[in-house]
């Protein structure tokens, strides 16, 4: 009963840590669709998501090594730590010389636009990801949690400041997010007292070897995701301009909702996979894995019966067009999660370089896909194209995830759900009248909802259960 315990307190705080920003990020929809254009979005958009790539891929992802040998309680975490900023200071000069190029000689014109913003973003974004997940590592997630606050009232307090009153437009989305990155960075520097975990005297080849060893085949892992989640909006932009880009990835906003449930529950999941692996952890993992696609596969059927009154209340003008895209995007996010979940055993198991083989072939696919439909289907065939990816990432981890543990799951019910659900994103573009498209979508709910109802009941007995005993004891 412990490892649940532990799962649910950790998810407990980082829910704390990343639903402000998420949600901020939702809310805050409106006001960026009605301030900045559809290119000025389009350009963030393409900024940041270069800058999630280039992270890991100049950092040789130490940061995520970083993570998970802070959870070995037999390492040295001084030296993980000072490992870690060794690799982080010769990716900066990399980045440095590369974005002053870059910015000399136009070489890549919308990077050398905004130049400063984008190395600005690097350094902000790469230093908040080692902090918390060195954090998470050794697990002050309290303090994850609290700079995850700071970041959702840092950004919603500088997004109100700098696009309401002040009229920066662009610029001032660039800074609102940067600095929204940087309080949260110095909060976890004292709290963590950084500075002592850094010691450059200190030498450990073999914990170097070891760590690199983990680190560097998921350097591909993160290039495919890469291409899974936002290469699409490159070929988007490349064959059907900003604007197409900016209505594209402001759909991604209402698949963020499930990207809450997905980022909290996968960083939580993976301290508790790691804690709990043993040869007797089939129970344990196939129990949570089978709460957690009930919950995402249903959470997803209600967002895209929803997604029309979704995008009417948060997309503006010709941003509107977004609808379309979301409940596709929706459902890949449901496969990615359950990714994410099977990867947690990988990392558990240090068995990196299934990571990268599993996502490089949904990434192959992807850009395939994404260059063949975006063509003939323009945005919407981007969208297929990344949920095709994710379910081939998906069937390839599971099958993988079986020989290291076997998971005890109803696939056959499952890929029912899965079916239902794409049927329901395909059904809104049939042509019936509102009120029929309403009541098939409906009906498409009730379906997966019947189809999960013996789990629905069991997770509400026990939560039931659960406040009864607490509310005995506090009585008592």
């Amino acid at each position: 009963m412990h490892k649940y315990k532990y799962l649910l307190k950790n998810i407990g705080l980082l829910t704390i840590s990343n639903f402000g920003t998420k949600i901020l990020s939702f809310v805050l929809i409106p006001l960026y669709t009605s301030i900045l254009s559809t290119a000025e979005f389009g350009t963030y958009d393409v900024y940041s998501t270069t800058v999630s790539l280039l992270v890991p891929v100049l950092t040789l992802n130490i940061i995520e090594g970083v993570m998970r040998f802070t959870l070995d309680e037999t390492k040295d975490n001084t030296e993980i730590f000072t490992l870690g900023i060794k690799r982080i200071i010769v990716a900066i000069l990399i980045f440095v010389v590369l974005d002053g190029v870059n910015a000399a000689f136009n070489l890549i014109p919308v990077f050398a636009q905004y130049w400063y913003y984008l190395l600005l973003l690097y350094l902000t974004y790469m230093f908040y990801t080692l902090l918390t997940q060195f954090a998470r590592g050794v697990e002050r997630v309290a303090d994850v949690a609290a700079a995850g606050a700071l970041n959702s009232v840092v950004m919603l307090g500088l997004n109100i400041l700098f696009l309401v009153v002040f009229r920066m437009g662009l610029s001032g989305y660039f800074l609102a997010n940067c600095l929204a990155y940087f309080v949260p960075i110095t909060y976890l520097t004292i709290r963590l007292r950084a500075w002592k975990y850094i010691k450059f005297k200190r030498k450990n080849d073999k914990l170097k070897k070891e760590i690199l060893e983990y680190s560097r085949p998921l350097v591909f892992n993160n290039i495919a995701w890469w291409i899974n989640n936002v290469s699409d909006r490159y070929i988007v932009t490349w064959l059907c301009g900003l604007g197409a880009n900016g209505i594209y990835s402001v759909a991604y906003k209402i698949p963020s909702v499930l990207n809450i449930f997905q980022t909290i529950f996968n960083q939580a999941w993976t301290l508790s996979a790691v804690k709990e692996f043993d040869k007797n952890s089939g129970a344990f993992y196939s129990r949570i894995y089978r709460i957690y696609n009930c919950g995402m596969v249903t959470i997803c059927s209600f967002l895209v019966f929803l997604d029309r009154v979704i995008a009417h209340v948060l997309f503006k003008q010709e941003f509107f067009a977004a609808w379309q895209f979301a409940p596709f995007l929706m459902i890949s996010v449901v496969y990615g999660s359950l990714s994410g979940m099977l990867g947690g055993i990988f990392s558990a198991a240090k068995k990196s370089k299934i990571f990268a083989r599993t996502t490089l072939l949904g990434a192959a696919v992807n850009t395939a896909l994404n260059i063949a439909l975006v063509y003939f289907m323009g945005p919407l065939g981007a969208a297929i194209a990344t949920l095709v990816s994710y379910i081939i990432v998906w069937a390839a981890r599971l099958i993988s995830a079986n020989k290291i543990v076997p998971l005890d799951i109803n696939l056959t019910r499952d890929i029912i759900s899965y079916v239902l659900l794409i049927g329901q994103s395909v059904f809104w573009f049939l042509p019936l009248s509102t009120p029929l498209i309403y009541a098939g979508e409906g009906v498409f709910v009730l379906l997966i909802l019947a189809l999960y109802i013996r789990d629905e009941i069991s997770m509400f007995k026990e939560l039931k259960d659960k406040f009864s005993k607490k509310k005995g004891k506090k009585n008592a």
